[in-house]
């Protein structure tokens, strides 16, 4: 049965948040001497000489409306990296709890348990890059606080099936993380609906893929009330600065134009896929449901040096596990594309010379 509160490190449970002068009243102000900031504004930008809003309060009411969730089933983070350190922080007791990922897969998992003296154990997807549920659950024990899965995949591209995933939440008693920064760009359909079957879940999604901005640092957390209120603890009283809530309430309002350069993407995917699919020495172009295609090919470190020297920057994925001799190319804009295909043809005259 799962019960939050045994997940919760105890010194979280205990934890006073720090209160900011903003959350010390409420209703409208119209003269602020609480903050300690500079009144006379600034400089370059007068306006911004307040603190932002440290609840993200219209951002989250905006963004629910396109989400189809309430506001306090959100949780705004400096990117999705910050949200991924939080969990850990809240949920993760260092040196006796552990976590289990499913490699390959996105590298700040590991990252953030190694910062947080968290134990890391992997089972590995299988070759056609699903989860090993058996591998999962051998490694559960009554330590194991988080699951994290990345659907879909970083760096494969595919989405991980949705019944898999379902039974990993039905039998884990543990936060099931799915990591949802690539959903956009798929078939299939966002956990964020679930929220109310599972206790257990959280979904992280971004602003920095399919809503273009990435330079913002703006990520999303989505699960139960309860979860929520402890990240809100424990996060930094302004963790999300004026400017970005002032863009992402920008951003929130073209949801159409986002929906159209979705569709581009997707196509452009396709044919890049088909474009590389056709080369000489390219072994595989995985299926992918991201903005990116994972291509395994002939001299993959070469090739990925020789794109190095015409100022092409690719991701070489040939040292990670299932990932051997490929590279993980994002899909650019059309010219872009061209510059890169038509490189790739200059490397194979070159090699055939």
């Amino acid at each position: 049965m799962f019960d939050l509160s045994k997940l919760i490190r105890p010194n979280i449970k205990t934890l006073k948040a720090y209160s900011s002068a903003r959350d010390e009243f409420s209703g409208e102000a119209k003269v602020f001497l609480d903050a300690n900031e500079n009144s006379l504004g600034s400089p370059l930008l007068k306006w911004y000489n307040r603190y932002p809003d440290p609840h993200q309060h219209a951002v989250k009411v905006t963004l629910s409306k396109v989400k189809g969730i309430k506001p306090e089933h959100i949780f705004l983070g400096n990117g999705s990296d910050e949200c991924i350190d939080l969990l850990f922080r809240s949920f993760c007791e260092p040196g006796i709890d552990n976590v289990i990922i499913c490699p390959p897969t996105y590298g700040m998992y590991e990252v953030s348990a190694n910062i947080n003296d968290i134990e890391l154990r992997r089972a590995p997807l299988l070759p056609d890059f699903q989860l090993n549920l058996a591998h999962i659950e051998t490694l559960v024990d009554a330590q194991t606080k988080l699951i994290w899965i990345c659907s879909p995949n970083n760096p494969t591209g595919n989405s991980i099936n949705r019944a898999d995933i379902e039974t990993v939440l039905n039998n884990f008693n543990g936060l099931v993380v799915i990591d949802e920064a690539y959903i956009n760009f798929a078939q299939q359909k966002s956990f964020v609906q679930e929220l109310g079957e599972y206790p257990n879940l959280v979904v992280l999604q971004t602003f920095s893929k399919a809503w273009g901005l990435a330079a913002l640092r703006l990520g999303m957390a989505f699960a139960s009330i309860a979860i929520i209120e402890v990240l809100n603890k424990v996060k930094p009283p302004y963790n999300i600065n004026q400017a970005t809530q002032e863009l992402a309430l920008k951003a929130l309002e073209e949801v159409g134009q986002v929906n159209d350069m979705i569709k581009l993407l997707v196509d452009m995917r396709e044919a890049l896929a088909d474009v590389f699919e056709s080369m000489p020495t390219v072994e595989k172009v995985y299926p992918s449901d991201a903005n990116f295609i994972l291509v395994k090919i002939k001299d993959a470190r070469k090739i990925y040096e020789f794109l190095l020297t015409k100022g092409i920057v690719l991701r070489d994925r040939s040292s990670v596990l299932l990932c051997e001799d490929c590279l993980r190319i994002t899909i650019g804009s059309e010219k872009e594309n061209t510059i890169l295909v038509d490189a790739m043809q200059d490397w194979f005259l070159q090699e055939t010379i």
